[in-house]
């Protein structure tokens, strides 16, 4: 088995996405322990209760895991808001930065000083297409997970030669309850393609064992990404229509 005694920490680990992965990653012979502000299901994983969004509960997070020594940290939990960027409350707009990127940067300070220590270790960062494609109506979200792949870029360059690997996945919208009814109507209108979470959950656990440090999910999403690097002003053209209709839902 890929994952077999291996001490894992999974942040938002009791979702729809987190428990698929975590159930995955006991069955491969892991040792799981979630943190999220509920408890996971079923019982085989340890838990630590914890809200990553207010800086008491990120600081319980991070004392708690450099109590003890991890071989992968997978920072999952995310918020989003969708909706003009000016009707983001001051709270929803820290909630989200909080949680997509500083708990994942902090809890990696947490970590790493052992697995520099024991010269192995792997962080693995969730990100989103949306990091990459910077949607209208997803400012923050966007931009919170664009900060996310770029500090995996950077601490990866920074960890090389050390035996600590950093990869970072970023998945295309996926059908959960994390969806809002108008996320969904923003789907319907652009037609945006939504996965089932139980294949992103097993396209995760590929890319955790894998040795690709970026992994991006989805087509022609992918092909995107690479294409809103080059030629931004082409992807606006093409999104541009969308965006139109979407701002209808605002007005």
């Amino acid at each position: 088995m890929r994952f077999e005694g291996q001490r894992i920490a999974v942040t938002g680990g009791s979702g729809d996405i987190g428990g698929r992965i975590v159930q995955r990653l006991l069955d491969e012979g892991a040792r799981v322990t979630v943190l999220d502000r509920t408890p996971p299901k079923g019982g085989r994983s340890t838990y630590i209760a914890c809200d990553l969004a207010c800086s008491e509960g990120l600081e319980a997070a991070a004392a708690a895991l450099g109590e003890r020594s991890w071989d992968i940290l997978v920072n999952l939990a995310g918020v989003q808001y969708f909706g003009q960027v000016e009707s983001e409350t001051p709270d929803s707009l820290a909630r989200t930065f909080t949680v997509n990127l500083i708990a994942p940067v902090r809890l990696s300070q947490a970590v790493l000083p052992q697995m520099r220590a024991r010269g192995a270790g792997q962080i693995v960062n969730i990100g989103s297409i949306f990091g990459s494609i910077n949607f209208a109506h997803f400012a923050s979200y966007s931009s919170s997970k664009a900060g996310l792949r770029a500090f995996s870029q950077a601490l990866r360059r920074e960890l090389a030669g050390s035996g600590v690997k950093v990869t970072y996945v970023a998945p295309r919208a996926v059908k959960t309850a994390f969806n809002s009814e108008q996320v969904m109507k923003f789907a319907a209108i652009t037609k945006t393609a939504m996965d089932d979470p139980e294949i992103v959950a097993g396209r995760i656990i590929k890319a955790i064992s894998g040795t690709r440090p970026e992994v991006y999910l989805g087509y022609p999403e992918a092909v995107f990404v690479r294409l809103n690097a080059i030629l931004p002003g082409l992807v606006d053209h093409a999104l541009a229509s969308g965006d139109r209709q979407v701002a209808k839902l605002f007005a």
